[in-house]
């Protein structure tokens, strides 16, 4: 009796102890904010993931994302002070850092721009190759003259490729989810757009286009651009950098810990951690992983070869600007925490 008692006694008070110990550990963990593009899409995969395996938690992060319409978008907010950290391509945080803007890239994500040039099906009579496009409007995730989306830089360099100048069409901004970009095609707002997976397959699926160009697959994307492609990173402030390193250090971890998991498990492993509710998306994910995965950084390093890459494409679409043919992108990559590699 005396020990049933005692028991009782033990258990009664690690109930009061234990939701006392998980606040304290709750209040331990370091909070970070990072703006990003999405949700759901393929290019920003890592990001999604993050929560889903606890990579934040196992580097003591306590990480909230929040999703806008753009890299561009999310790198504003991450200027503004609204968050500590952006998800966005390379080449599109090197117009903030033209602009005179204080931003630091400090992880590597994907190493290929993961895209599909898509053209409304009604239109395949009239345009089957890039030079066809001239006149017409083309959907990007954001369409401002300043801080443009990597999506509007690529159809610029693809439209230079092809002999037409990149301002003879027009650009729309068609958002980053499913229902925006469907909508902007199906109302005839945009006869093209360079999107993302997995909507511009489920856009070709519905019929309601057909693919004119395909970056996401990593050979073409070498042939295309003429190597490796530093596509999305991580940045922030370099004041933030100076004021709270281990902010930046622990943030680095975290997006080295989940591409260092999505490149030691399968796709369908992959997939079923973001979308085990969500059969049609898991099977999406599945798909594209399979033949697409290596489009992700295995480590976050920084390799040179992608950075160069990444220069001459930037460099190639700014022949009139000398504020970006000036730019090199080792000045605003920290790798103290990611690192180098050739």
């Amino acid at each position: 009796m005396r020990n049933r008692i005692y028991d009782l006694a033990r258990l009664l008070l690690l109930s009061l102890l234990l939701p006392a110990a998980l606040n304290a550990h709750a209040n331990s963990l370091l909070k970070i904010t990072l703006a990003s593009p999405g949700p759901a899409s393929f290019s920003y995969l890592p990001i999604d993931l993050i929560k889903k395996i606890g990579a934040d938690r196992a580097e003591g992060v306590d990480l909230e994302v929040r999703y806008y319409g753009g890299g561009p978008l999310a790198a504003n907010e991450m200027l503004k002070g609204n968050s500590d950290f952006a998800a966005l391509g390379m080449s599109a945080l090197a117009t903030f850092h033209a602009d005179r803007k204080d931003v630091r890239s400090i992880v590597s994500v994907s190493r290929t721009p993961t895209y599909v040039l898509s053209v409304r099906s009604e239109l395949r009579p009239d345009i089957q190759k890039i030079a066809d496009l001239k006149g017409r409007v083309i959907g990007v995730h954001s369409s401002g003259k300043n801080s443009k989306s990597t999506s509007r830089q690529l159809v610029e360099f693809m439209l230079n490729r092809a002999g037409v100048a990149a301002d003879s069409v027009n650009y729309l901004s068609a958002g980053q989810s499913y229902q925006e970009q469907r909508a902007a095609l199906a109302s005839g707002a945009v006869d093209a757009l360079m999107g993302g997976e997995p909507f511009s397959s489920r856009l070709q699926e519905e019929g309601l286009v057909y693919i004119l160009a395909d970056l996401h697959n990593e050979k073409e994307a070498r042939l295309a651009l003429g190597g490796p492609f530093l596509y999305v990173q991580i940045a922030t402030r370099g004041n933030l950098l100076e004021q709270q390193p281990e902010k930046v250090k622990r943030m680095a971890a975290v997006m080295r810990r989940v591409l260092q998991w999505i490149a030691s498990h399968q796709p369908d492993e992959i997939a079923r951690m973001l979308h085990a509710n969500d059969p049609v998306a898991m099977r999406e994910t599945r798909q594209f992983l399979a033949r697409s995965k290596a489009a992700f950084s295995p480590d976050g390093v920084f390799r040179r070869e992608e950075v160069a890459t990444t220069e001459r494409f930037l460099h190639s679409l700014s022949k009139d600007n000398p504020k970006i043919r000036a730019i090199r992108l080792t000045d605003f990559i920290d790798a103290r925490y990611a690192g180098w590699r050739e």
